[in-house]
């Protein structure tokens, strides 16, 4: 083979091949192909072992990549961190360059009479939503200990979850900083993804506390209020009777307090969003967390979107209607 075939045959197409790989932008591109996954157990709690499976991009050497958490539903009596569609949508995200982790939590309302409707306590239901955000914390700190070996940045940790899940990060999100002894300082969340999910207090959303929000929802959810209402409309005259806050209600204290929000909204749309937005909305995922949070972008922005003149017989929105 002469010189010049060489060239064209063989240093030509890995030269393209080189240039294709350095224009693939982290968080925003694919930047492989293949994931690895690890599971670790990162706590024992009543008996149990709590477990998390951790996704990473493979052959990807970064010691600082941004990690994403991900709580899976259930209706806290229910659900596995490992069901199929979760794996599909954590090694999607791994495949942008994030480290990504789907935890198992404690279930309190499994094998429940009352499980978590409106014959539950409202004292039982905030204390299964202090639990799991308890158990999230500890995942985190797990993470943030083993921030050497899991090649994460803590200043760069964004939750996500759905229904209960979603629940779950959205009461996480907005503690203050958490001192874990770092040398960069405390940690707050970076960004928080909920799909269908609610707050049981706003009062604790505050300027210092507050991050930067994607919130997908359905006005017409019935389970969990796209604004504020009981808790899956209880009556006042039932035990689970529980005033939560949900996605619109959230984003209002947001613009208020000037922290970044992308409100997504389905119109008349019910509980069925707590899972729509891993694949429907999966590129709206990807954007949020590389403009709002690896690129700490600044914009308050609101989607809606239409439905087919499907009635709701909850609190109705001039937006859904115009």
């Amino acid at each position: 083979m002469n010189h010049s075939l060489f060239i064209l045959k063989v240093i030509l197409p890995f030269l393209f091949f080189s240039l294709e790989i350095s224009a693939q932008v982290r968080y925003k591109d694919e930047i492989t192909d293949s994931v690895r996954v690890e599971t670790s157990t990162y706590a024992f709690k009543d008996g149990h072992s709590l477990d998390m499976d951790v996704y990473f991009p493979a052959f990807d050497n970064d010691t600082k990549r941004a990690l994403i958490f991900y709580v899976h539903g259930g209706g806290f009596a229910g659900g596995q961190r490992n069901e199929p569609g979760i794996q599909v949508f954590c090694k999607k995200l791994a495949r942008h360059g994030y480290v990504v982790s789907s935890i198992s939590y404690r279930l309190t309302r499994q094998g429940t009479k009352t499980e978590f409707g409106c014959d539950c306590p409202a004292v039982d239901k905030l204390n299964t939503f202090n639990k799991a955000v308890e158990d999230l914390q500890d995942a985190t700190f797990f993470m943030i200990k083993n921030r050497d070996k899991m090649g994460i940045d803590p200043q760069k940790i964004i939750l996500s979850g759905s229904s209960a899940g979603a629940e779950t990060v959205l009461n996480a999100a907005y503690q203050p900083p958490y001192c874990y002894g770092l040398d960069s300082g405390p940690v707050s969340y970076a960004g928080v993804i909920s799909m269908a999910g609610a707050v049981t207090d706003t009062s604790r959303i505050f300027k210092e506390s507050a991050i930067p929000s994607l919130l997908f929802h359905g006005t017409c959810d019935n389970l969990v209020p796209y604004a504020s209402a009981p808790h899956r409309y209880c009556k006042e005259s039932e035990p689970g009777y529980l005033i939560i806050h949900g996605s619109y209600t959230i984003a209002q204290k947001l613009k208020k307090l000037g922290t970044p929000y992308w409100l997504y909204t389905y119109c008349n749309a019910a509980h069925e969003i707590a899972g729509k937005p891993m694949t429907a909305n999966l590129n709206e995922i990807i954007d949020f967390c590389y403009s709002y949070v690896i690129n700490k972008g600044t914009e308050q922005k609101t989607t809606v979107m239409k439905s087919e003149n499907k009635s709701c017989q909850y609190q109705s929105f001039n937006f859904c209607e115009e």
